[in-house]
């Protein structure tokens, strides 16, 4: 069986830590690196993408949540398969995460042989579903043919949301200045000024708490948990 090159993102010590533990009792499985959020893990994969072929992280992280992170490696690394595994299984993150590009959604719940079978699944560029999870793609594609569309309906911040766009929402939900965002971004301070505005005609939001609000109710904060 060939061995899976594994990062594991989580912005838990402790989460990190049983993910480790489990893994290492995987025979194929190699554990690449860790990071605490997707802002790492992108920067982990600036030099170090040819080592990983899965990266299994969180959608709720701090500074870099992980549907954007996944945006992020099914565009730029399109050799990297993204298992996602969270405490969130209903269709407001699943349907968000499968259209980000993830190739997998586990619940953080699952026994290690299901997590196991994802990381295998997911290794061959196939889809892997927890049952608990598929059923919210399932509804969701029976309620778009029932009102007679071609496809589920789409939520509102993958598809209506830029990935920079959805990484410059976390950011100012987050609480950072100005000039934090733009040294975040590697921009100037003006620049950012010009995208939150850009941002806020998009959304039709005309305030920082009302942009606040959203990124909490769409899952982009981890403020909500």
């Amino acid at each position: 069986m060939a061995l899976i090159r594994v990062l594991v993102v989580d912005d838990h010590p402790i989460v990190r830590a049983g993910i480790r533990t489990i893994l290492e009792q995987m025979p194929n499985v190699q554990i690449i690196g860790e990071a605490t959020n997707g802002r790492e893990a992108l920067q982990f994969l600036q030099t170090r993408s040819p080592e990983v072929d899965v990266v299994m992280l969180d959608v709720s992280m701090a500074e870099l949540d992980g549907l954007t992170t996944t945006c992020y490696i099914t565009k730029d690394y399109p050799h990297i398969q993204v298992l996602i595994l969270s405490m969130h299984t209903t269709e407001t993150y699943v349907l968000p995460a499968m259209q980000a590009g993830a190739a997998g959604y586990v619940p953080k719940s699952a026994p290690r042989a299901e997590l196991e079978q994802a990381l295998q699944t997911v290794a061959r560029r196939a889809t892997y579903l927890s049952p608990e999870v598929a059923r919210h793609v399932t509804t969701a594609y029976r309620r778009a043919h029932s009102q007679g569309e071609a496809h589920p309906p789409s939520l509102p911040v993958p598809d209506f949301l830029r990935p920079h766009e959805r990484e410059l929402l976390q950011l100012i939900a987050d609480g950072l200045s100005t000039k934090e965002i733009a040294a975040q971004l590697h921009v100037s301070p003006k620049a950012v000024e010009s995208r939150r505005l850009r941002l806020m005609d998009r959304l039709d939001i005309h305030d920082v708490a009302g942009l606040v609000r959203y990124a909490i109710r769409m899952g982009i904060s981890p403020l909500e948990e």
